[in-house]
């Protein structure tokens, strides 16, 4: 037998060479015609061969020896509240016109690099959305505009203030300022200052995904939803869980009715009509595919039925029957049903409107007197301002946070007016030179929120507070500052906004109630003056008589906004929330056409076919992909994509699909007729639920219904549990592992399927506190995806859709293949299980993962050569391999272009290694934080308390959907949890190969009994 005497040998042998350039053709040697060595050699040398291998930082640096040095410079004078490894939190708002967050920003030697949810907030109460989660990266974006231009030129902050101000005083037309809603009491006074100077002044708010109806419909205010309070919720296209409104604020009250256990066995019911498959609809108890066209007459339908006033008419059969049980239930639980709608239809608004007033919800589950805030704009204002700008009316435009040239169907009109100098002075304020910025005459690029003070009024009487979390990245100037230098005031915002907050603290005492209320991140007071809705309310006769006019023929396109991209503002150059799986299509990096089975086999399409979707005399190429619980005769089409001027991240990525909206005089809806024409060619959706699952296995998922949960809660799982609090017994079963005996702490985690939404907080969570990289579309397609942490999405499958309610039996659910047409879905956030068992620590041949003593199990990296057998050997398939250097080699610039920089990896955790090619990789239960809790209580002599030790994941939750902590503790929730749930609902994931995993699960139980309340239950209700 040979031998191979060194790994020279191995490196230049023919195999080698073969097999390791058709993997990375990057490195193939200069002779093969690619740039690669200096010399001509048909090998590659020892040096790159160990780059490319990533035999661990040691090996790589003695072979690589080009280490650039650097220099360590201490500070001269050390800020007092900074202290190096110590990171500090400040309590900031997150609000970017469409999504508020009260936020703790965690930084590190004066610079922020995570944002945790601020649990004093009576809005989100410490709930974070995935956007705000990745929001950090957005302060480190090199597309943001680095400093003040004027006519494409450079220019310092005076000499553009002369221009502008000299602009404003001689202007003819109108002077109009157009932003999204702003919920900034100070922002506002700001505002009135320059306006002051200004001639004929109007402020124009307009929102991408528009209120205007809804508010339209309830005397000008928006109303403040709590669906806490709700035993009934009936939602027509209302998106509530991901994208309508105030989705953290309103996830936390939707999933208080929908814990149950042992001692709470009662469960909201939820009724959900829409035409795409959502986020809120796959939560749904019942829920009805409907055309938009159909969703008049199902409002009319509940109206009539609810009121007293008419038939049902002009609804399919399945719809009429589930109106009919939403109406009955719904007037079974009048002032405690809530009945909501994402329509942007007046009419459709208004006759929701009053059915909530016929059913007593209004001053319990709805509430006018203390309104929301977060949408304030009027799409009628906004239609006269593009007819004024295109006709001249219009003499100064100021553009703030605002890109209608982008995001609004009348966009090419503006960009046109624009171009065409209608108007005599155009400004910008956005943060970079995006669609409609680039072409005004004058850049005032703003702060970033980070770097700025600033304040909200969310809600009526719910104060919060933005302050800066680092200095100014760039020479860029506060928008509200640039307010008043433009209005003739040169006091600084900081005391401007300070002065006006005397009001609502009050004189006496004021010093220390601002310094608590900075503190605190929130405070209690009203201080925002909104701006008077003028577009008058329909009356019930005029709403009812427009609707009902039965489902139009042909291909309806609805347009929606994906949970992690939203409607495609700075967070379309944000490479976390591109890589972002879609809750329901699990698709990355793009937007395609959501068509039903149905349609997709009468069209002979295929998943990946390109069609051409036109409307109104508007077209956009876009992929096929074949979405389970599409309405018949419809397809789904996200908008926030096709930017061309965002960043190197963001461009080109996808369609812009906002044209294809219709923009009407009662304002713009996100649907339209369409037509649909297959070109020929093909483009691959990346997707993350093609591979990575345990599809086919039972005991993944479970599920039951709630009358069988109180029949015997015991039953409603079907596999027995076989953990305690203090620990896992030992199974009766033949074991070839030794049991673990855990002598001070045992860490594990519970996740209630029953609370979890799927919205991916966690995951971009996770993936801010671990630097995980963003590997980009081809990586993704080639399975090569890095989160540690995943959320599986699994749908009832189209065979067994009658054996759970004829049987009683689980439901086979499946991950892609087979679905029923409007199935049912579990959401199920899958991560390294930390076995106690685990078949991973195996096969490991340099022991580079193992088993703690307090039950992790541990990867190191330095020691980790690559074979991947633990990957291979993984029954949940949670572990991640390094292909390529992802925060250093070119190829990934532009996926990865935050982290390519030294700017950009500012945001990196010094916590948390950052991993190099060739190294396994996977969840660590956050050990970072166990170990920081562990030394805090150890320098107090004392065990750590329940509570202190919190895994990234299980903080951002916004339903508190993860809990994790000490499973020896006692008096932890953990184990009280799980001593409760014990024989319940609490399950391990394919329990019975025996791995003994330390992550448990609660089976979902799901409100899908004919009646709600049992008749003894409903009156205690």
């Amino acid at each position: 037998m040979k031998y191979w005497k060194g790994i020279e040998e191995l490196d230049n042998s023919p195999e080698f060479v073969k097999n390791a350039f058709a993997e990375f053709p990057d490195f193939l040697p200069v002779k093969e015609g690619r740039a690669g060595h200096a010399d001509d050699s048909s090998v590659a040398p020892r040096r790159d061969f160990l780059k490319l291998m990533g035999f661990g930082v040691a090996a790589a640096t003695l072979a690589a020896c080009e280490t650039p040095v650097r220099k360590a410079i201490p500070y001269l004078n050390k800020p007092e509240e900074i202290d190096p490894t110590v990171s500090n939190f400040y309590a900031s708002t997150y609000f970017t016109g469409s999504d508020y967050n009260a936020v703790l920003v965690k930084n590190r030697d004066g610079r922020p690099i995570k944002l945790e949810g601020n649990p004093e907030s009576p809005v989100t109460r410490g709930g974070l959305s995935a956007r705000a989660q990745a929001a950090v990266l957005n302060l480190y974006d090199g597309g943001r505009l680095r400093h003040f231009m004027a006519k494409g030129k450079q220019v310092d902050f005076d000499e553009l203030d002369r221009a502008v101000r000299a602009g404003l005083a001689s202007t003819t037309g109108k002077t109009v300022l157009v932003s999204p809603t702003i919920i900034s009491p100070s922002t506002k006074r700001a505002i009135a200052v320059m306006a002051g100077r200004a001639r004929n002044f109007e402020h124009v708010m307009y929102d991408v995904n528009s209120a205007s109806a809804l508010i339209q419909a309830n005397g000008g205010v928006l109303p403040a939803f709590d669906f806490s309070r709700a035993n009934v919720i009936v939602s027509l296209g209302a998106d509530f869980l991901g994208t309508w409104i105030s989705p953290v604020e309103y996830s936390r009250q939707y999933i208080t009715n929908r814990k149950v256990s042992s001692d709470k066995r009662t469960m909201s019911r939820h009724f959900q009509f829409e035409t795409t498959l959502s986020l809120t609809g796959s939560n749904a108890d019942v829920r009805v595919p409907v055309k938009p066209s159909e969703m008049g007459a199902v409002a009319l339908a509940l109206y009539n039925t609810v009121a007293g006033g008419g038939s049902v008419a002009g609804l399919s059969p399945a719809a009429q029957k589930q109106v009919a049980q939403a109406a009955k239930e719904l007037q079974a639980n009048r002032g405690a049903s809530l009945v909501v709608s994402g329509s942007n239809d007046p009419a459709i608004q208004t006759v929701v409107a009053a059915i909530n007033q016929s059913l007593g919800n209004v001053g319990t589950t709805l509430n006018l007197t203390a309104p929301s805030y977060v949408r304030q704009g009027e799409d009628a204002r906004m239609t006269q301002f593009i007819n004024d700008l295109k006709s001249g009316a219009v003499g100064t435009v100021i553009f703030y946070h605002a890109n209608p040239v982008f995001n609004h169907p009348r966009g090419a009109e503006i960009e046109e007016a624009l171009k065409g100098n209608k108007a005599a002075l155009t400004i910008s304020l956005n943060d970079r030179l995006d669609e409609t910025g680039w072409l005004c005459q004058y850049q005032a690029p703003d702060h970033h929120w980070l770097e700025s003070w600033n304040d909200f009024e969310p809600k009526r009487g719910s104060l919060s507070l933005a302050q800066p979390a680092i200095t100014p990245l760039f020479k860029t100037r506060q928008a509200q500052e640039t307010f008043l230098r433009w209005g003739g005031s040169n006091e600084s915002y900081y005391n401007f906004l300070k002065d006006g907050w005397r009001t609502v603290l009050g004189s006496s005492g004021f010093q220390t109630a601002w310094d608590k209320a900075v503190h605190d991140g929130v405070a209690t007071g009203s201080a925002l003056t909104t701006t008077a809705f003028t577009t008058p309310a329909l009356s019930i006769a005029d709403a009812t008589g427009r609707l009902g006019g039965g489902i139009k023929s042909g291909i309806e396109a609805v347009l929606y906004e994906k949970v992690g991209i939203g409607e495609g503002g700075v967070e379309a150059n944000n490479p976390f929330l591109h890589e972002l799986p879609d809750p329901i299509s699990k698709a990355t990096w793009g937007n395609y056409v959501a068509v039903p089975r149905k349609m997709a086999e009468e069209q002979k399409w295929k998943q990946n076919d390109v069609v051409k979707v036109t409307a109104g005399g508007k077209s956009i190429e876009l992929p096929i992909l074949v979405q389970p619980g599409q309405a018949d005769g419809t397809v789904g089409i996200a908008v926030g994509y096709g930017r061309t001027k965002v960043g190197k991240v963001g461009d080109t990525v996808g369609a812009n699909a906002f044209p294809l909206a219709q923009a009407t005089p009662a304002g713009v809806m996100y649907y339209n007729t369409v037509t649909l024409e297959k070109t020929g060619a093909t483009s691959p959706i990346a997707q993350t639920q093609t591979h990575h699952t345990i599809m086919d296995r039972h005991e993944v998922v479970q599920e039951n219904t709630l009358a069988k949960y109180r029949e015997n809660p015991k039953e409603v799982t079907e596999y027995e549990r076989i953990a305690t609090p203090e620990g896992l017994e030992k199974p009766n079963k033949v074991s070839l592992w030794q049991d673990y005996q855990y002598n001070d702490h045992h860490w594990g985690m519970a996740i209630d399927l029953n609370s979890c939404i799927g919205c991916g907080s966690c995951v971009i969570g996770c993936q801010t506190e671990n630097n995980i990289a963003v590997v980009g579309k081809q990586q993704v397609i080639n399975r090569r995806e890095m989160h540690w942490m995943r959320i599986d999405r699994y749908y009832s499958s189209a065979h067994h859709e009658d054996e759970f309610e004829k049987e009683g039996k689980l439901k086979t659910y499946a991950a892609m293949e087979d679905p029923a047409d409007n199935p049912q879905v579990i959401f199920q956030p899958m991560l390294c299980q930390h076995c106690n068992h685990a078949p991973c620590e195996t096969v490991c041949p340099v022991l580079a993962t193992t088993h703690s003593s307090e039950g992790l199990n541990q990867m190191t990296y330095n020691r980790c050569v690559g074979t991947r057998y633990c990957a291979n050997n993984c029954p949940y398939k949670v572990r991640r391999f390094n292909w390529f250097s992802y925060y250093s080699n070119e190829k990934f610039e532009d996926v990865n272009g935050h982290m390519f920089t030294d700017l950009g990896r500012m945001v990196l955790n010094p916590d948390v290694t950052v991993r190099a090619r060739g190294v396994m990789e996977k969840c660590s239960f956050c050990v970072q934080r166990i170990q920081l809790g562990k030394l805090e209580a150890k320098k107090q002599k004392r065990r750590p308390k329940d509570g202190e030790v919190v895994t990234a994941c299980a903080q951002s939750c916004p339903t508190e959907a993860i809990l994790f902590g000490d499973m020896r503790d006692p008096s932890s929730r953990i184990s009280q949890l799980l001593r409760r749930e014990d024989g319940e609902r609490a399950f391990h994931v394919l329990d019975s190969i025996n791995v003994q995993p330390n992550i448990t699960y609660l089976t979902k139980i799901r409100n899908g009994a004919a009646e709600f309340f049992p008749t003894e239950e409903k009156e205690n209700a």
